[in-house]
């Protein structure tokens, strides 16, 4: 194994166990799905592969503090703190320790760091395209389910319905989040496979609500 390979197995295997008991929405197996798409997406874009990979394996170290506080921490920033421990101690250079930590502090959809080195904006697409698609739909409605929420509730609009509540459905995090999704995707690798997942999601969606209303 080499050194770049021990490095990346190294920072892995750490992250991993910071995630017994998370939620099946944001658990280890997500992290792994977005560090497949960052694998995917890096090399098109020409990224420091070692600190994309690493920032994806730390990048959601934080999301339990948000789960626990019903949205009330910003799981980016506290994944940002609680990785600055562990990154500053890894033999790479200050220059990819400070931007792994911008990568992890800057891949939340609605937060309040925008991604600036290319890095960051693989992260970032990484995790929201697998938020879409086929993935993205079972996402939705398992933690739709790991928060209690209706099925669907077709008697109160998206706009008036609130987050961790029973009518925060799959159906609302279609209509607030996921189908908004594709037109912030930042690099034009990510935007190839995010026109695809979207279509897929019109067609569930469309499908689902003619279902829900015994039309087919």
């Amino acid at each position: 194994m080499d050194k770049s390979n021990s490095l990346l197995e190294h920072v892995k295997s750490i992250a991993k166990n910071m995630f017994h008991g998370a939620s099946g929405s944001h658990d280890w197996d997500h992290t792994l799905r977005v560090g497949k798409l960052c694998e995917r997406i890096g090399p098109v874009e020409g990224v420091d592969m070692d600190v994309l990979l690493i920032a994806a394996y730390l990048h959601d170290i934080g999301r339990c503090f948000q789960d626990a506080s019903n949205g009330g921490v910003c799981h980016a920033e506290k994944g940002a703190q609680m990785a600055w421990p562990m990154v500053k101690k890894l033999p790479i250079s200050e220059k990819q320790k400070e931007n792994i930590i911008h990568c992890v502090r800057s891949h939340r959809f609605r937060g309040n760091h925008a991604p600036k080195t290319v890095e960051a904006k693989v992260l970032f697409d990484a995790d929201k395209l697998d938020a879409i698609g086929a993935v993205g739909v079972a996402r939705a409605y398992l933690f739709a389910g790991e928060i209690g929420a209706r099925l669907h509730n077709p008697d109160i609009s998206v706009e008036k319905s609130k987050s961790y509540s029973k009518d925060d459905t799959g159906f609302r995090e279609f209509k607030v989040k996921l189908a908004g999704i594709k037109d912030r995707i930042l690099t034009k690798e990510g935007r190839k496979i995010a026109k695809e997942r979207h279509a897929f999601m019109e067609n569930f969606f469309k499908r689902f609500l003619e279902e829900y209303e015994g039309k087919r």
